[in-house]
């Protein structure tokens, strides 16, 4: 146990540097990181197990923090912790700087979320807890390790948090310890002026041991933090009351405390003294960036006892591989993010199926032979046909984690977020469902997942008008074009943000299931159909062999000599395109049919094979059930896109074919058009 008055000293250090960093870059949030000093700096000091010399060691302890506007903080801790050099500090918000404005996931760094949307981070530790306890179902409990979250009072308003808490508790995940900084300041208010809830008893009500504590006492959040490492069936929150920039004072050594100016803004420019208070916090103004000699010894000290701890640890695991040779190769493979090996082309479906159905059928065998994959559905899994995979497994329950099913509930965002978490943890492939329209619950996760470069899969289904008798707040027609913006978006290795897949027929399903697989760089979508699509012709006589050039993101599935026009589309309406080949035929026009599942993937290929698939010196015909404009690069200036530029309506959805156009007679109307015959 360390001396009070030292780690109070190296709180108060962490201070100086949040507060120091803020000032040089002339932006940034130091009045949170100041008063949430002293629970990291006891996490960091006492607590936390992980490999000072290996970041990405497997059975490290995780922090996730939520609250990304305290990364001060954080950047803090972990250059006691000796993961930040000084000199990163001082570059704190600049350009190439490894300490961003928000942190970024850097595990050489030891941040293990990218976070500033409030409740995205707590809500990742709740995923990274469950593929903790998945896979010390399955291997055993040396892989036992915990996970810290660090959630802030805006964090506890965003709605998310209420699934996240419920999921939490209702797993039972002991394993899972955050701490709530409440101090009663938010951005612009004082957290009165938008609450009165009674936290603890919601989360208690959620199943969790609630603690209750004063926040800047280190005597008490180490009690707090003993006490909840003993819990062995509820996750626990520790509610810290905290001082809204613990230490500020003014230019005339006033307290400059709890208040909400310290929020956002530079402590000069919230009106206190930067001078003042680092000299109050026992610094030098003139050089605040330092590190104080015992704080030094205390994080050496700490070192050399993580490094027994490691070293311990991993000794057990080379034991437990070498009694479970076999399930050691399987622990490794996981880790390694090696693509399954799957047969696809075994796959069978019946035939004209839903892409949905088809979907159905690939996880089916996937449940089979992939002992690493997590699936989820928000509430729907026998209609988004995730229930493919699950009639293979089980879902989790408290106290079991022998399935590979998470029954999300009806919380899109919460899901899509606990995905993230269990792709950061490592080891695990995630994938999640539910319709395509409430992928708009989803949007901030999915963009989180594509700035961090995770590979989550998305089961989008029911994926256009033809949902049918539901109506326009069931079908989708903006969401189409909404995600693939994220394909146009490049992620920070210059890579499309998201892989998006809107297959035609069950073959090209299953290659976009393979796609997926094979994607360990980004997100994918996939979108999918509620009605059955009849499968599209085999000019080779191999359906699936031909669907392999979904690869290249569009391909030509029929084609006359020297074509007139060239007919695009993806999803269902390829196969309107290719029922309407015979009557444009007939009308004495020559035709070239492009089934187009990911516009991403076309764009990237040479401009060679784009020619070659979309001639720019033909006329192009573009079909979509969505958004024309997300056609609109497809078919370039020679083009028109026949869509959906209203939203839809409640009826049977071969009705609505009929009324919105979708129909053989229609496409041979516009193309003929197009081409003035």
């Amino acid at each position: 146990m360390n001396d009070t008055k030292i780690l109070n000293k190296a709180a108060d250090n962490i201070r100086i540097l949040a507060a120091s960093m803020v000032e040089k870059a002339k932006s940034g949030h130091p009045g949170g990181a100041m008063g949430g000093a002293d629970f990291v700096n006891t996490l960091f000091a006492e607590f936390m197990v992980y490999d000072p010399s290996d970041g990405s060691w497997i059975n490290r302890d995780r922090f996730f923090l939520d609250p990304g506007h305290m990364s001060p903080m954080l950047y803090g801790v972990l250059t006691l912790a000796g993961k930040y050099t000084l000199e990163e500090l001082k570059q704190f918000r600049q350009w190439g700087s490894s300490t961003p404005g928000h942190p970024e996931a850097d595990l050489v760094h030891g941040i293990e979320n990218t976070s500033g949307p409030l409740g995205q981070g707590h809500t990742m530790a709740v995923g990274a807890a469950i593929a903790e306890r998945f896979f010390v179902a399955r291997f055993g409990d040396w892989m036992s390790h915990k996970t810290y979250a660090f959630i802030s009072d805006g964090g506890i308003q965003e709605e998310i948090s209420q699934g996240a808490g419920r999921i939490a508790g209702f797993l039972g995940l002991s394993n899972l310890i955050m701490f709530y900084d409440s101090n009663d300041i938010q951005l612009s208010t004082d957290t009165d002026a938008v609450t009165h809830e009674d936290t603890a008893a919601k989360y208690r009500a959620w199943n969790w041991n609630v603690l209750e504590i004063d926040g800047n006492n280190a005597d008490e959040i180490r009690g707090a933090l003993l006490e909840a490492q003993q819990e062995k069936s509820r996750p626990t929150l520790i509610i810290g009351k905290t001082i809204m920039g613990k230490g500020a004072v003014s230019e005339n050594n006033q307290s400059y405390e709890r208040k909400c100016s310290t929020h956002g803004q530079p402590l000069t420019a919230a009106g206190a003294s930067i001078s003042k208070t680092i000299e109050h916090l026992g610094g030098n103004p003139e050089e605040p960036f330092v590190i104080f000699p015992e704080v030094q010894k205390l994080y050496a000290e700490r070192r050399i006892e993580l490094e027994k701890i490691v070293a311990k640890r991993k000794a057990e695991q080379f034991a437990w591989e070498k009694e479970n040779p076999e399930k050691a190769i399987l622990l490794h493979q996981y880790f390694s993010g090696k693509v399954p090996d799957i047969d696809y082309k075994s796959i069978v479906h019946k035939p004209d199926v839903a892409t949905r159905v088809a979907s159905s059928d690939v996880l089916g065998v996937f449940g089979e032979q992939i002992g690493n994959m997590i699936v989820s559905s928000a509430d729907l899994a026998n209609s988004d046909k995730t229930d493919g995979f699950l009639k293979k497994t089980h879902a989790f329950i408290n106290g079991d984690f022998t399935g590979a099913f998470l029954q999300a509930g009806v919380s899109e965002l919460t899901m899509a977020a606990i995905m993230n978490g269990m792709a950061l943890h490592g080891g695990i492939i995630p994938a999640c469902g539910t319709f395509f329209v409430f992928s708009d619950y989803m949007k901030p996760a999915v963009r989180l997942a594509a700035l961090m470069e995770v590979p989550v899969k998305y089961v989008w289904t029911h994926d256009a008008f033809r949902v049918g008798e539901d109506g326009p707040t069931h079908q989708p027609v903006e969401q189409e074009a909404q995600i693939r913006l994220l394909e146009q978006l490049k992620n920070h290795h210059g890579r499309n943000s998201v892989l998006v897949l809107r297959p035609a027929d069950s073959a090209e399903t299953t290659v976009a299931w393979k796609l997926a697989m094979e994607n360990i760089y980004t997100p994918t979508a996939l979108i999918l159909s509620r009605q059955n699509v009849k499968d599209l012709p085999a000019i080779s006589g191999d359906r699936y062999q031909e669907a392999l050039q979904a690869a290249k993101g569009a391909y030509i599935i029929m084609k006359d000599e020297n074509p007139d026009v060239v007919l695009v589309a993806n999803g269902s309406e390829v196969s309107t395109l290719v029922a309407t080949a015979p009557l444009l035929r007939e009308n004495g026009i020559k035709i070239q049919i492009v089934s187009a599942p990911s516009e991403g993937l076309f764009f990237n290929q040479s401009k060679e094979y784009q020619e070659s698939v979309i001639p720019s010196h033909l006329p192009v015909f573009g079909l979509t059930a969505g958004l024309p404009s997300s056609m609109y690069r497809l078919v370039g200036k020679n083009g028109v896109v026949w869509g959906l530029d209203h939203f839809g309506n409640s009826a049977p959805y071969k009705v609505l074919d009929e009324k919105f156009g979708f129909t053989t007679e229609n496409v041979l109307h516009q193309v003929k058009m197009l081409l003035n015959k």
